[in-house]
């Protein structure tokens, strides 16, 4: 996987070289601290993913990722300080969006993403095999998403994420209102901003109603609220006699 990262701070271009260099299997080809060098770079070196900063002198990243064809385009995880970004983030088709500063694990997770999307990409579409799904607006109109792809799902202010092996989306929702939509889909709610897929989580942190968090297969770690702690040592201990 070719990687090529933008920021106009030095500071987060570092940050980011050093957790990149951390993941097996990626290849930092460039960086780039502006819209018009990013441009250029994306042209030379066709790297798989941008990791690309919003804000940006000049021309913007949300400017950089309309002004890609869509044909050549790679894949783009947004990168900001600011959650406001987050519907324009993905008006854009973004493969992902993260906050700074950048957790490690959320980085390794797009990344495995990107890669997930382009071995996807070359192999048949599966036929539709659950009937329940969400349907999430985009700018061309709305595009399905299975409950049974959702790994997890986190609060956005207005909005909620959802995290599927490949992407995420951008939803406007309540987590409330999910909690509903979700029952016997196998989605547990383990924060007041958040829910997981019981069956992906591998490790839980600390003891009894002590726990601080879930840890999903790809080394995701979910908070856990210690209202939810008990609902999720019981769900977790009946998944576990399935």
């Amino acid at each position: 996987m070719r990687v090529l990262i933008v920021d106009d701070e030095p500071a987060a271009l570092e940050r980011l070289e050093v957790l990149i260099r951390q993941i097996p299997g990626v290849e930092l080809v460039g960086s780039a601290a502006d819209g018009e060098s990013a441009l250029a770079a994306i042209s030379d070196l066709r790297p798989d993913l941008v990791l690309l900063d919003i804000q940006m002198p000049d021309l913007n990243g949300l400017t950089v990722a309309s002004l890609l064809p869509i044909q050549q385009r790679p894949e783009i995880v947004f990168v900001t300080a600011f959650e406001i970004f987050a519907a324009d983030a993905f008006e854009v088709e973004a493969l992902d969006y993260l906050l700074k500063p950048v957790r490690f694990d959320r980085l390794r997770q797009a990344i495995e993403r990107a890669k997930r999307r382009r071995e996807k990409t070359a192999q048949p579409a599966d036929p539709l095999i659950d009937g329940r799904a969400i349907w999430v607006q985009t700018r061309t109109g709305s595009v399905r998403v299975s409950l049974s792809e959702i790994d997890w799902i986190e609060a956005a202010k207005d909005y909620v994420l959802l995290h599927t092996s490949t992407r995420s989306y951008l939803h406007r929702s309540t987590m409330s209102a999910l909690e509903k939509e979700l029952r016997g889909a196998g989605l547990l709610r383990v924060h007041r901003s958040a829910f997981v897929r019981a069956s992906r989580v591998r490790e839980v942190k600390g003891h009894g109603r002590a726990i601080t968090a879930v840890v999903l297969a790809d080394d995701i770690k979910v908070p856990v609220g210690s209202t939810y702690a008990f609902q999720v040592i019981e769900t977790l201990s009946l998944t576990a006699q399935d």
